[in-house]
């Protein structure tokens, strides 16, 4: 009776939380407040997937659910985003009968890092992603290691982990596991032999703090990795992108499996790949995966298309205090074949509690902006001098540069003063002022 009372209360306010457009966490906290246990009480399908690290989860755990439904399996995940225990928990009552059976195919759960261990005390996944491990919301999350150990409380024995190998942080968790599958992406055009990046985070072994060799980049610590002191190096794939076209925007799985990419940057890639990886696993068939995933413009609102006084344009939501997830927006920027206008907004740093922290804008390559497309940069928001100051140690020509504090004020400039195309680069927390300017092109529903 316990748990068929909490679950019924559960899904009461997930509803009554539905029709006030909020509740994706609340139902969940009272839940485990009523039921502490509730989780272990559970009768699970055959598949538990999660998705864990520092970028990447939302968009991976989006596109798995794509493919698994596209694919005529019913799949239960927390789409709203809400990746904490008590998030979780909220969906899987929601979507559980009375007496605690998971009425989906396939549970997919993405999982905040920090806490995917409180969340897997209770039950263990079948499948476990972790995408990447960087620099990320220092306040929050200090060391990329620290958040490593933090993460290893969380890999119990029976997961299947699936690992990012060209992250050498994220290949550790595979040290001394059989049951561990990687997948990687081969070398390319845009590959380099010397890191570029502003800090090189892969200069030293993780695991023994020697220095570390690599073969080629993908981008900051990301590639083909070995220590010569104890031996840790870029594991082989069972699952790989064999060719990257950035410029025609396409990639090859295994070899053999084409995809057109929606957006043409090397984190989508790794995304996709993270999401084949799954599917595969499960037993979809590859040439499946890619018709399912080519062109596929994510629904979670990470990347918008928009007008602006008759400028077309793209927003990029990237992560403040994480310099790479900003490299790979400004990346994209750069690699535009025409003239490029690009909009930096800093107004707030987190949704979640208040800091002014602002050094990790020095952590981000806003070099990379030094580039004959670029025609305008505009900083705005209330950091938009601390954005200044940080480009005026960047050789990019302050002609092209304009300052203002005004979001708003800003658009409306860019309205009449757009060069080419516009892309606008910001967070979460500072997203729905930029989109409250413009007009959004509404994805195609399917």
């Amino acid at each position: 009776m316990r748990m068929f009372f909490t679950i019924l209360i559960c899904k009461i306010l997930r509803f009554l939380g539905g029709l006030l457009g909020r509740g994706s966490s609340l139902p969940g906290e009272i839940a485990l407040k009523l039921d502490p246990n509730i989780l272990r009480k559970l009768k699970l399908p055959k598949y538990v997937i999660a998705v864990t690290g520092s970028n990447g989860k939302t968009s991976t755990v989006e596109m798995i659910s794509q493919i698994l439904r596209k694919n005529g399996l019913k799949v239960a995940y927390n789409k709203e985003g809400s990746n904490q225990i008590e998030g979780v928990t909220t969906f899987l009552l929601s979507d559980s009968t009375l007496g605690g059976r998971i009425k989906s195919d396939i549970v997919l759960i993405e999982s905040d890092e920090r806490f995917a261990r409180h969340t897997f005390k209770h039950f263990i996944p079948t499948h476990y992603v972790i995408t990447n491990l960087y620099r990320d919301q220092l306040t929050r999350n200090g060391h990329p290691e620290w958040v490593y150990d933090i993460i290893g409380q969380s890999v119990h024995d029976g997961s299947q982990l699936i690992l990012n190998a060209d992250d050498p942080l994220v290949s550790c968790f595979g040290f001394g596991r059989e049951n561990v599958i990687y997948f990687g992406v081969d070398r390319f055009a845009g590959s380099t032999d010397q890191n570029t990046s502003v800090y090189n985070d892969g200069k030293y072994c993780p695991r023994c703090k020697a220095p570390m060799e690599y073969e080629y980049y993908h981008y900051n610590h990301i590639g083909k990795y070995n220590c010569p002191n104890c031996g840790l190096h870029r594991c082989d794939t069972r699952f790989s992108v064999t060719d990257v076209n950035l410029s025609d925007g396409y990639i090859v799985l295994d070899g053999k499996y084409r995809v057109t990419l929606a957006l043409k940057s090397i984190y989508n890639v790794y995304n996709i790949l993270a999401a084949y990886s799954v599917a595969r696993l499960v037993g979809i068939d590859g040439e499946k995966i890619a018709q399912d995933i080519s062109s596929y413009v994510l629904k979670n609102g990470r990347v918008i298309t928009f007008t602006l006084g008759g400028h077309e344009g793209t927003l990029l939501t990237s992560k403040h205090e994480n310099s790479i997830s900003y490299d790979q927006s400004l990346r994209v920027a750069r690699a535009y074949p025409g003239d490029t206008t690009v909009m930096i907004v800093v107004d707030r740093i987190s949704r979640k509690y208040f800091t002014s922290e602002t050094s990790w804008l020095w952590d981000i390559d806003f070099e990379l902006l030094e580039h004959d497309n670029i025609k305008k940069i505009v900083l705005a928001g209330a950091y938009a001098s601390d954005l200044a100051e940080r480009f005026s140690y960047t050789g990019i020509d302050p002609a092209i540069i304009t300052v203002n504090k005004s979001v708003s004020g800003a658009l409306e400039d860019l309205k009449q003063n757009t060069v080419g195309y516009l892309y606008a680069i910001t967070c979460f927390s500072d997203k729905d002022k930029i989109i409250a300017g413009i007009q959004v092109e509404k994805p195609e529903e399917e």
